[in-house]
């Protein structure tokens, strides 16, 4: 079944469309959860939520690519249950990954206006866009799976330390490039 077919099914209120999800993106929704959370049931739950989001947002929304749509959800579902459950106590890799990042996005607490959300949004997926092929899937590896840098190194055949290198040089370039674009 296609991705658009799927999206009628919500926006038709069918409720085979969770079960079309289940079985096209259930797997894949419990890698980023279980990236996150590290927990099967808490990602088995944040899955069941992905899908109950999407079938909340659907009507209005139409994504045009479901796959990054449910990812974008089920990311946010996890990040969100990670930092309850972590309120008390630090650690972990997931705490990792948001603290590398901090240093070229900050975040002072008060929310972001929707303009500038959306225009960081757009300057982050037009710098991840540009990057090299193996710089790009290493990035996303580690901030968008939130995968340990010691996996990173085993998929792709390098030391760990050219992992943390080649991620400390993307991070230092996309923060020039969001400083370039004045959004830091």
């Amino acid at each position: 079944m296609t991705d658009a077919q799927i999206v009628e099914m919500y926006w038709n209120r069918n409720e085979a469309a969770v079960s079309a999800t289940s079985e096209k993106y259930g797997t894949y929704c419990y890698s980023i959860a279980h990236g996150i959370l590290h927990n099967e049931e808490d990602s088995k739950e944040i899955v069941n939520d992905t899908y109950m989001s999407a079938w909340n947002s659907m009507p209005p929304h139409k994504p045009n690519v479901l796959k990054t749509f449910l990812g974008k959800i089920t990311r946010r579902l996890s990040i969100d249950k990670w930092r309850r459950k972590n309120a008390e106590k630090r650690g972990g890799e997931t705490e990792a990954v948001l603290d590398e990042l901090s240093e070229c996005i900050s975040q002072n607490g008060d929310p972001i206006a929707e303009t500038e959300k959306a225009m960081l949004d757009k300057a982050i997926n037009t710098f991840v866009r540009e990057l090299k092929d193996t710089e790009q899937r290493v990035f996303l590896c580690r901030y968008w799976y939130a995968q340990p840098i010691r996996e990173i190194a085993k998929r792709f055949g390098f030391s760990e330390s050219k992992v943390k290198v080649m991620l400390m040089r993307t991070r230092n370039k996309l923060k020039k490039s969001l400083e370039t674009e004045g959004l830091l």
